[in-house]
């Protein structure tokens, strides 16, 4: 009986001695399985840093490259710019020598003008005496406005020009007026007929008298039997009669000495 109570509590030694086993096996495998958790949460932890971190590192590889071709494309308009600037500059040093060339051609022009006026009027005077008043005080005009400081230099020799065009075209055209001419001593009213400067004409209103300006001597010459012929070029240059073919008295050329 003693015995059997022996045995018994052995087998409960034993069985708690298992049971503490198990206890603590049981506490040692929860143990393990949390620090598992806890490193496998770690490890997600890290592996969303490591997301994370690609993805910025995603995002700035992107701009990067875009960062990139706008360096390139402000590389090319930076070239385009310095050759823009190179012209600008090349246009500017052109201006500046047109300035510097333009100063020195205006204080040219005054004199140039100045001659060119005295040489118009020595023309005018030798010229045929058509409508010589009008084109003097015409000359006389443009001269009291070289002296003028409200023209500039260039509409100074704007309008010596003006006076060169005007009389170059009396070169190219007919033309009849009128006029007065001393004729017996008195003056009479007469109508003009000019031919270019080729000729120059009168003849009075009644026909009765036809002259011509004669250049060598420097006075008009009667010419009756030329008095159809003028009174139809005094038509034709008033638009009353149709261009015709005139015998006119015009002297012949003389060869070039």
């Amino acid at each position: 009986m003693k015995n059997h109570r022996l045995k018994v509590m052995a087998m409960s030694a034993l069985l708690s001695t298992g049971a503490v086993s198990l206890s603590l096996h049981a506490q040692e495998v929860e143990s393990v399985i949390k620090a598992g958790d806890a490193k496998l949460d770690q490890a997600k932890a890290s592996q969303q840093r490591v997301d994370k971190l690609a993805d910025q590192a995603y995002d700035i590889l992107q701009d990067f490259k875009t960062v990139n071709k706008q360096i390139e494309g402000l590389k090319v308009y930076n070239a385009q710019l310095d050759r823009q600037i190179a012209n600008q500059q090349e246009t500017m040093n052109d201006l500046q020598e047109s300035i510097e060339n333009a100063t020195v051609m205006e204080r040219q022009i005054i004199p140039l003008t100045v001659k060119m006026v005295d040489a118009l009027e020595r023309f005018v005077e030798l010229d045929l005496p058509f409508q010589r008043a009008s084109r003097l005080e015409a000359i006389e005009r443009v001269r009291e406005n070289l002296d003028s400081s409200r023209f500039t230099s260039s509409e100074k020799f704007r309008q010596v020009l003006e006076l060169y065009d005007i009389e170059g075209q009396y070169s190219r055209t007919i033309d009849q007026f009128e006029g007065m001419v001393e004729i017996d001593g008195q003056e009479r009213q007469v109508n003009f007929f000019r031919v270019g400067r080729i000729a120059l004409m009168y003849q009075t209103p009644d026909m009765g008298q036809t002259g011509v300006w004669d250049r060598e001597t420097g006075s008009w010459e009667v010419v009756n039997d030329f008095r159809s012929a003028v009174a139809k070029g005094i038509r034709i240059a008033k638009k009353q009669a149709a261009i015709d073919i005139l015998t006119l008295p015009i002297p012949a050329p003389e060869a070039a000495q």
